[in-house]
């Protein structure tokens, strides 16, 4: 039996990297999309049932491109995983234009090039999966977020809209609200006094992902939120 195909957009030390062990132990094929392609080459090297491909979640033309490949490489994508995320955060006299343009393009409009482009190939096979993560600040708008919480708003409302067009053909659009601060040694280097309890741990994350795309038909979820108990909301 041939292995399922996971895509994953946006790769990277953190949830991206724990996705893709995530779905490689479960017996996915996994596609690992990235600008960055020596730390994917790395990755590719230390996870079996993983393959790199340079992608830029900002430019259409990138998603065109290496779908059809992997499709080549590894077969059919059954689950898509959009983790791409970018924002330079201030308010609006803090920001220029370019900074509420580049944020757009990674979260919202890279969205939708990436779901067009594997679309074919979900459809092809009755169904599938597309997850997309979130933040608190697609629904919690701060002063300081202009450029990000509007992208990441406007990510929000786009999958929602793909959740219910695309439910009527077995696609699960899922929407995952990752709320709090991801664990990782920087984040630790930056909040020295918190504790375990404090930060969102990446495995985990990934495990609540990869449920999602397990979930039967009559009880899909639409928008699911992540945060450890001791996170304000």
């Amino acid at each position: 039996m041939t292995k399922p195909v996971c895509a994953i957009i946006g790769i990277g030390p953190g949830n991206g990297e724990a996705f893709a062990r995530k779905f490689a132990q479960e017996g996915y094929q996994v596609a690992l999309l990235s600008r960055n392609e020596d730390y994917l080459q790395g990755l590719e090297n230390q996870i079996p049932g993983t393959k790199a491909y340079g992608f830029d979640a900002s430019d259409a033309a990138s998603a065109e491109r290496v779908f059809p490949t992997i499709k080549s490489d590894l077969g059919p994508i059954d689950t898509l995983l959009y983790n791409a995320g970018s924002g330079v955060f201030g308010n609006v006299d803090a920001l220029e234009l370019q900074a509420v343009e580049d944020a757009w393009r990674v979260n919202t409009y890279g969205l939708f090039a990436a779901v067009k482009a594997v679309l074919p190939q979900l459809r092809e096979q009755g169904g599938g999966n597309i997850v997309v993560t979130g933040a608190t600040s697609a629904v919690k708008h701060s002063a300081n977020f202009t450029a990000f919480t509007s992208a990441k708003a406007a990510q929000r409302a786009m999958a929602q809209s793909l959740a219910k067009h695309l439910g009527p053909e077995k696609i699960h659009v899922a929407y995952v609200i990752v709320d709090g601060v991801i664990d990782l040694p920087r984040t630790r280097e930056m909040i020295k006094d918190a504790d375990d309890d404090f930060f969102l741990k990446p495995d985990d994350i990934a495990s609540a992902v990869y449920y999602l795309t397990q979930q039967p038909q009559s009880t899909w979820t639409f928008e699911l939120d992540v945060r450890p108990y001791k996170e304000k909301w």
